[in-house]
């Protein structure tokens, strides 16, 4: 999975892609006008040379007429005008030459300025006024020579240049189109990003954070009402999830302090209910259990002495769960000592051979080293813990089973497991569960299994419960070497 970004790096890109948009769509319009007022200034010149070159041949039909003016009607000013219009011409070849791009250009004006100039080297003489020509040589010379030769070469210059400029114009009109398109193109490019952009942070957005925050929103008001187990969705933005995971473990914590709650109202009730019992149990109990005891003699039948056996085993009993629930509600103080496992585990064993002489049931117990089985703990607390798992392993066995009981010695720890040929656990016990819990005895308490679990929270031992594959309960305890005074403190607060 893929780890979540934050949303100070989900800004910085959009950021990022915000002004790349504004970039291209700059580079976009900047490309748009530069190719246009390229394309304009083109445009401009060739129509200026289309011009110049216009008035060029303007000034050069008029400066023909001031020559037929001079000669066939005496004009005494002919002459200047011819003259003036000679430098207005020659100075539309400079704009020209200036306006002209490229050999192709600049060879068509040099053509065109060439044939102008043998234009004035053959019109010049007719000023002259020392010269007198006849009417037929002036006629070849101003028909023939000029209007058949120089002015059709120069015609013919002009429209080729035209044409030339023509071409180019049609080719900038291509261009402006092709422009035009290009920018076009260009400006929709951003367009279609910026469109894409806004989706996909609409889908992002409500993704990474609308989503999110919902589930957020939708979380802490389950939470508020009491469901502690509804979780917030760690999904978004790498700061929403921080915030989920933390709700998350709020709502874990508080569950967990709800359930503590509960069991401490729990066992405050049962600590004031219990003893005040106990006290007014335990009095009835024992003049009961003293008046069969002074009952009890061999003269009587044996019916009525098996009745106040019964009677001394049931206050007995009754005797036990008192102490019992007295023993489950105070709290539990290891006093830590030097013992060996195989003296704790023949102590538990005492009060029980009664009831395994009565099932005839076969206990194997280990052979153990005495300098293999030293631990350091609370013998007495351990002692009472074993007692009711082989009361438990006794009372689920059948008549004729075996009763299996193995250690397992390393270095650091002690494993001792107990294994019985009963039914099994009908339910699964839970090593958290302090409180009194099911029982599968007609008359027991349910204190039994939450009195080892207890104990073994004290002892800093770890005990699993588990189904043996031909049948029966393995309950399995690891018991560490020695108990630090650490653990001893924490246990007792």
């Amino acid at each position: 999975m893929s780890k979540p970004r934050s949303l100070k790096e989900l800004l910085l890109i959009h950021e990022l892609a915000f002004i790349l948009l504004v970039i291209l769509a700059g580079a976009a319009g900047s490309i748009g006008i530069h190719l246009w007022d390229e394309s304009s200034r083109e445009s401009q010149r060739i129509n200026q040379l289309v011009q110049e070159i216009q008035q060029t041949r303007g000034d050069l039909y008029r400066q023909m007429k001031e020559l037929f003016d001079a000669y066939f009607l005496n004009d005494i000013e002919a002459e200047d005008e011819y003259n003036a219009y000679t430098a207005s011409i020659e100075q539309h070849f400079f704009m020209l030459r200036e306006l002209a791009e490229g050999e192709e250009e600049l060879t068509a004006i040099s053509e065109l300025h060439a044939s102008y100039e043998d234009f004035l080297l053959k019109t010049r003489p007719i000023f002259d006024r020392q010269l007198v020509f006849s009417s037929s040589a002036l006629e070849k010379k101003l028909n023939t020579d000029l209007e058949s030769d120089i002015f059709e070469r120069y015609e013919s210059i002009s429209a080729r240049t035209e044409g030339l400029l023509s071409l180019k114009q049609k080719e900038l009109q291509q261009r402006l189109t092709e422009s035009k398109r290009t920018s076009t193109a260009l400006l929709i490019i951003p367009i279609l990003l910026a469109s894409l952009l806004l989706l996909f942070s609409r889908f992002f957005l409500k993704r990474a954070i609308v989503k999110p925050i919902a589930g957020l929103v939708t979380a802490t008001t389950q939470i508020s009402a009491g469901k502690l187990t509804h979780k917030a969705p760690e999904s978004g933005a790498e700061e929403l999830v921080t915030l989920s995971v933390a709700i998350n473990h709020m709502a874990d914590e508080l569950a967990i302090s709800q359930e503590a709650l509960v069991r401490t109202e729990k066992q405050a009730a049962q600590g004031l209910l219990v003893p005040m019992l106990a006290h007014n149990i335990r009095n009835p109990l024992a003049s009961i259990r003293a008046t069969a005891q002074v009952a009890d003699s061999n003269e009587l039948d044996a019916d009525t002495r098996e009745a106040l056996h019964d009677i001394i085993s049931t206050v007995d009993r009754l005797e036990r769960w008192t102490g019992a629930l007295l023993a489950y509600l105070h709290p539990l103080r290891p006093q830590p000592s030097q013992a060996r496992l195989s003296q704790i585990i023949q102590g538990s064993l005492v009060p029980l051979q009664q009831k395994l002489r009565e099932k005839s049931i076969q206990l194997v117990l280990p052979k153990l080293e005495k300098k293999d089985d030293h631990i350091h703990t609370d013998e007495h607390l351990l002692e009472q813990a074993l007692y009711n798992l082989l009361l438990n392993a006794i009372d689920a066995a059948p008549n004729n089973s075996k009763l299996e009981i193995t250690t397992r010695i390393s270095a650091d720890n002690l494993k001792v497991t107990i294994a019985d040929q009963g039914p099994g656990m009908p339910f699964s016990p839970e090593p958290t569960r302090l409180s009194p819990g099911p029982t599968t005895k007609r008359f027991g308490t349910g204190l039994g299994i939450p009195f080892v679990f207890k104990v073994c929270d004290a002892l800093s031992t770890k005990i699993t419960y588990s189904d043996r594959p031909e049948g029966g309960t393995l309950v399995e305890l690891i018991l560490p070497r020695r108990i630090k005074s650490a653990e001893i403190e924490e246990n007792n607060l």
